[in-house]
């Protein structure tokens, strides 16, 4: 049909330099595919026919060069030969398109005339345009600089999973960049736990390499059994990446239905999956002439935008200026991948000071010979929070005690912190007059909590002595206590909504046994409960 609808690749070699040409799809109906093959490339040709000028499509075309981070590019104005090589045809195209890239800072380094049917501006120049004195399209690849080797950054290593062979556990993944090798001391993010590589393990691989660096999939053991997750970003203490649960970007959506504020997704960075929401959409950009549409609830098929999207829990990554996979997503819309964009900015919520404060906390933690899987091997159960929330006299306490006592009741190690406890003697110092007096409290509280989960303990958590509001009160001790399990559970009066990230929601129970063991319950798929009481079978303690 003279149409391209997938990616293409071809290789050459031109004045001893290697090349890879990805072929992608110009048409509106087949963006998606010209997305995918232009994330990859490190410069790029905008072709234009100059039959046809500068249409729709190649304005959408130049701005997602642009939002995908894609400087170094060129325009071909192709098929001279149709317009007779005409000079003002290619002036004219060559001012619109100019004008048109500069209304967002882009710059072509070369405006090209050429047909590829006749050859002309090629590899040779043309004696049909002898008013063209600029490079042929082979001269301008030859001006693009290659980027810097990715085995020089600073290093991203995103864990894919965490595997358990005979007394070994190998976190696995791929390294995106930089070099790692073994004795390096890894810092993992978001959850801040740090560990010296031991050793570097490959498949089918003898003698074993003490290094790997960027393009490479590798195992690692580390000196010591941190529990970490799948879609943590190991680095060098030195070059951490951000985190945050709120991030700026730039989004181009290709959903069935539109991209609505306020609706649920899930967000795909590097190995990472976590439920989203769209917390503003800033603009909506027209590619066809940069036109702006403010105060939009949502963004149609093929626009591009500014959001601020809002993460269930607290998310590592880069801006994509700085790391290519660590700063480009995908959202997922059910079950479909409706949108791709690049973080541009980290947006400050209130927990980044805590996160900050954790962060330091963990570089400096001392552990002693007891691993976390050796106490989840002893009590049955891994250390975990259970936390009620909710506002005044809807049965948090009396819920939270008949859960302690089940626990106990089963032989697991559970304990009931209240916070009314700690102003007999931690927060005695605290005044009542003190404008941070709530926020204080929350933080020794939950620094208490983290020392309890430490130990192996359950901790079943209450809220209502803290004078603040529950919800900032839970992403507070949510941050304190990261990455041990929470199990939000949220009590309310009949017709109330829950907060964001509950998992359990009683309005009004009357029957309280049911509700605990159905708490009980929760433990149990997530995995929290890991046996029977009363057994010592071998427990893995990871993913």
């Amino acid at each position: 049909q003279g149409i391209t609808i997938d990616t293409a690749r071809t290789f050459f070699i031109w004045n001893e330099r290697q090349y890879i040409i990805i072929d992608a799809p110009g048409h509106k109906e087949f963006l998606k595919n010209m997305i995918s093959g232009a994330a990859r490339a490190e410069a790029a040709l905008l072709l234009i026919d100059a039959v046809e000028g500068v249409r729709e499509q190649s304005k959408k075309h130049g701005y997602l060069l642009s939002l995908l981070g894609v400087t170094q590019f060129a325009v071909v104005v192709n098929k001279m030969d149709l317009v007779g090589y005409r000079q003002d045809v290619f002036d004219g195209i060559e001012k619109e398109y100019r004008e048109f890239l500069g209304q967002f800072r882009a710059v072509p380094q070369q405006m090209i005339p050429v047909s590829a049917k006749m050859g002309d501006n090629i590899a040779v120049r043309s004696r049909h345009m002898n008013w063209y004195q600029g490079p042929t399209v082979l001269d301008t690849l030859a001006l693009f600089k290659k980027e810097q080797v990715r085995s020089e950054q600073p290093l991203r290593f995103p864990l894919q999973d965490v595997y358990k062979f005979d007394a070994r556990r190998i976190l696995a993944g791929r390294i995106t960049a930089g070099r790692l090798k073994v004795g390096d001391h890894l810092v993992f993010s978001p959850s801040n736990k740090t560990a010296i590589v031991q050793s570097i393990e490959g498949f089918n691989v003898d003698p074993p390499t003490s290094e790997a660096q960027a393009g490479q999939s590798v195992g690692i053991t580390l000196d010591e059994q941190i529990f970490v997750e799948r879609g943590e970003i190991a680095s060098h203490r030195d070059s951490v990446p951000l985190v945050s649960t709120a991030i700026r970007v730039n989004l181009f959506w290709m959903g069935r239905r539109p991209l609505e504020k306020g609706r649920k997704y899930t967000l795909r960075l590097a190995t990472r999956e976590v439920a989203c929401e769209v917390a503003a959409i800033h603009r909506i950009i027209d590619t066809a002439d940069l036109a702006q549409l403010q105060e939009s609830q949502s963004v149609a098929k093929n626009q591009v935008a500014e959001l601020t999207l809002r993460v269930k829990s607290p998310l590592a990554f880069d801006l994509s200026s700085s790391f290519e996979a660590t700063g480009r997503f995908v959202l997922v819309d059910e079950y479909d991948i409706s949108g791709g964009g690049i973080i541009t900015e980290l947006v400050h919520d209130e927990q980044e000071g805590l996160r900050e404060e954790a962060r330091q906390r963990e570089y400096a933690w001392l552990t002693g010979d007891v691993r976390p899987e050796d106490r989840a091997v002893q009590y049955g159960h891994r250390a975990a929070i259970v936390l009620f929330t909710g506002s005044a006299q809807t049965g948090k306490t009396f819920l939270a005690r008949r859960v302690e006592a089940l626990l106990v009741a089963d032989s697991r190690h559970a304990y009931l912190l209240e916070g009314e406890n700690l102003l007999q003697g931690l927060d005695a110092d605290l005044s009542a007059a003190d404008p941070s007096f709530a926020s204080e409290r929350v933080r020794r509280y939950g620094e208490v909590a983290r020392l309890l989960i430490d130990t192996g303990l359950i901790v079943v958590s209450t809220s209502k002595t803290f004078g603040i509001n529950y919800q900032r009160m839970a992403e507070m001790i949510r941050t304190l206590v990261q990455p041990a399990p929470v199990i939000a559970v949220h009590m309310s009066r009949a017709g109330e909504e829950p907060p964001p990230n509950t998992d359990l929601h009683f309005a009004g129970p009357q029957d309280f046994d049911a509700a605990a063991r159905q708490i009980i319950e929760e433990l149990k798929r997530r995995g929290v409960l890991i046996q029977p009481s009363g057994t010592r079978s071998s427990i893995q303690y990871s993913i």
